[in-house]
């Protein structure tokens, strides 16, 4: 197998091995050699199934080649973020807390992976309990394919830097704020955060009960799609999730755009933040789709600017309150980040957490009567491109500065994530100093096919997608 079947979408994949155009074992040990091979540098993967993938390589070779009935993802090698139990294999959440945590069950969404067909090759790094501001990585720290001193954006991290260097064919990550979409957005794939409540969270390690959604990485629109469909829909494990019966998000996805409603949010594209190659970048993912059909406008959200630290206060708060017992029995166990950052949330009076609650309701309600005059909203998925890691450890110096590192790119992928509501990001072009740009996809509470089929018209109508990092040898 050459760099260009491992490259292959996962859904072209599966329709090769369903037609005995490839087979399952290569395609594994092909993942597994650039795994070998690359991260080394990359560090994407916390833990690595080789044993267990090839023997379910050679399972769904074996049942391609005697006619048994294939699952949609029969014999597609996935991963998935660490923070999803996995029966038998180690399950950390990017903790020394967990280092030696192995689960007797599979997430539901991770069971539901595997009896699709499946092929699990192992668990990805992440940020410390997925929360974010980790400096020290227990597994190691890692790295943006297309710059491994550039960072790969949080929470999700190894799941975003494995897709775009091909070391997986998709990924399962957990979006509480943007840690779908932003490493999806700095590393060059797409992203789905789903409505809340559609992927069922049973197994997942949670940050904030209130925020977190399962959601898949791909390197098209379309992988997303037959991802989602496959882990969507109720789960007696999870009382949360929706009884609605998804839909079918792949058979949904068209290039027809005409006449849908496309909202363009002010503050996040043409803001003061945004930097002006993303902010370029993405007006002109707009004129394809206005090209496309689309009938566009700009819609101003004045209080999404403020979306970020809303955001950090409910979610933070809400994680410290689980963390307690640990953060008095184990603090030092923690990464010194992570210890601050929760230490510090705990301390929040609760006078402020109710300020955040209401400031949040007042986002969502902007948010969603914006969403009830358009079928989308446009934004850059973050102000800018992947950032130097050093970049995350340089001292602060100020309050302004300190606003502007920890508040100004979540307010890009945190309206979403508020309001509970679906959002995509796909690649919309390079930085001069070629690293991705991308666009994000707003849409209506459980109008996912809608956000999906928008990202997908934009992104068979562009070539973004078919970049590759340079990795060398």
């Amino acid at each position: 197998m050459d760099d260009d079947a491992v490259f292959l979408s996962a859904t072209r994949q599966a329709e090769l091995i369903r037609t005995k155009q490839a087979s399952p074992v290569e395609l594994v040990r092909a993942y597994l050699d650039r795994i070998d091979r690359f991260d080394g540098r990359l560090r994407a993967f916390i833990t690595v199934t080789r044993d267990a993938a090839l023997a379910a390589a050679r399972r769904a070779e074996d049942a391609v080649m005697h006619g048994a009935p294939l699952g949609p993802l029969h014999g597609v090698a996935f991963a998935v973020k660490d923070q999803f139990a996995t029966r038998g294999v180690r399950t950390t959440a990017g903790s020394r807390i967990l280092a030696d945590n192995v689960p007797n069950h599979d997430a539901t969404a991770v069971a539901r992976l595997a009896a699709a067909g499946g092929i699990l090759l192992g668990k990805q790094n992440l940020t410390e309990f997925a929360l974010g501001g980790t400096i020290e990585f227990p597994f190691g720290q890692p790295r943006n394919p297309w710059n491994t001193e550039h960072d790969t954006g949080g929470s999700s991290a190894g799941s975003g830097a494995a897709v775009a260097a091909a070391l997986c064919a998709v990924s399962l990550g957990e979006d509480t704020g943007g840690s779908v979409r932003t490493p999806a957005s700095w590393c060059g794939v797409a992203g789905h955060r789903p409505t809340w409540g559609l992927v069922s969270r049973h197994g997942a390690i949670p940050l904030a009960w209130s925020l977190d959604a399962a959601g898949p990485l791909g390197r098209s629109v379309e992988d997303c799609a037959l991802v989602l469909s496959v882990v969507a829909g109720h789960d007696p494990l999870d009382p949360l999730t929706t009884r609605r019966p998804p839909p079918d998000y792949r058979a949904a996805l068209s290039n027809d755009v005409r006449g849908l409603r496309v909202g363009v949010i002010r503050e996040l594209t043409s803001g003061p933040e945004t930097d002006g190659e993303m902010r370029d970048a993405v007006l002109a993912a707009v004129a394809v789709l206005a090209r496309l059909g689309a009938v566009v406008d700009e819609v101003s959200l004045p209080l999404l600017p403020s979306a970020g630290a809303a955001f950090m206060a409910v979610c933070d708060s809400e994680g410290a309150a689980r963390h307690l017992g640990w953060l008095r029995t184990r603090s030092g166990d923690y990464d010194r980040g992570t210890r601050r950052r929760l230490l510090a949330a705990a301390l929040i009076p609760a006078a402020l957490v109710q300020k955040a609650q209401q400031a949040r309701a007042l986002i969502r309600a902007q948010l969603l009567d914006a969403l009830a005059r358009f079928d989308v909203l446009l934004a850059p998925t973050s102000h800018r491109p992947a950032p130097a890691i050093a970049a995350f450890t340089a001292p602060i110096t100020s309050k302004t500065e300190a606003a502007a590192r920890f508040f100004t790119r979540r307010s890009f992928t945190t309206p979403a994530a508020l309001a509970g509501t679906p959002a995509l990001s796909v690649p919309c072009g390079f930085s001069r100093s070629g690293l991705p740009l991308s666009l994000q996809i707003i849409g209506r509470r459980f109008e996912d096919a809608t956000v999906l089929r928008v990202g997908y018209a934009y992104e068979q109508a562009t070539e973004w997608h078919h970049r590759r990092p340079l990795l060398g040898s």
